[in-house]
């Protein structure tokens, strides 16, 4: 890796930045850092998934270190807490749970962005990568880069699914009805992490800048 010198000290090309007083400190990851490190496959799923019901099974899941990602669409999930934006009314699949509860109360999606991910199978289990519910994971699409909670499970054949709040921030169309997008989406699950407060994303966030910034070193 190439590196440079600020004053006394050494940093890695473009994984710091010079903060007050010209003390290094760690530069924000981006999504071309992370969309470099996930250029290649490494199929770690037994099989592959489909985009959406009834479409051809393309989709693999990759193993990196540290990580899990697959490339696919963007599938907009409303399940959760019913409201005026998430409901019966606004989606025809509507649940009113989420995988993930605190307090026993299920996620917003309107308000937390978070991903699916289909639910353990043959095909893949999750669980054996050292992911579980409350996972941070970083979702890419055109140039932009947000983090999500892993919040809920899908269906066991389909990848590529984020909620209401995730895609609004990627400036992807958040309708469940009419909205999302046919492809060009990447899903970084970070493995052995874990979001301290899963409904809030100034938390999401923090814990998704610590372990993208890690998967960069690592990888």
């Amino acid at each position: 890796m190439k590196r440079f010198w600020t004053g006394t000290a050494v940093m890695s090309a473009g994984l710091f930045a010079v903060g007050p007083a010209g003390v290094a400190v760690p530069a924000p990851p981006t999504a071309a850092q992370l969309l470099a490190k996930v250029t290649a496959c490494r199929q770690i799923s037994n099989g592959r998934y489909a985009s959406d019901e009834g479409r051809p099974r393309t989709i693999p899941v990759c193993g990196a270190r540290g990580a899990v990602f697959w490339k696919a669409d963007m599938d907009i999930d409303c399940d959760g807490a019913r409201t005026r934006t998430c409901n019966e009314r606004t989606d025809r699949s509507f649940l009113n749970a989420t995988a993930l509860s605190v307090d026993g109360k299920p996620l917003d999606a309107a308000a937390t962005r978070y991903v699916v991910l289909p639910q353990p199978t043959s095909t893949f289990d999750f669980r054996t990568r050292n992911v579980r519910l409350r996972a941070v994971a970083a979702i890419i699409f055109k140039g932009k880069l947000t983090y999500a909670v892993f919040g809920d499970t899908g269906p066991k054949t389909i990848a590529g699914e984020a909620s209401y709040a995730a895609a609004k921030t990627l400036g992807i169309n958040p309708n469940p009805a009419t909205g999302g997008v046919a492809s060009g989406v990447t899903y970084i699950v970070f493995s052995g992490t874990r979001v301290a407060k899963p409904r809030n994303n100034a938390s999401i966030d923090a814990a998704g800048r610590a372990a993208a910034s890690k998967f960069l070193v690592e990888n």
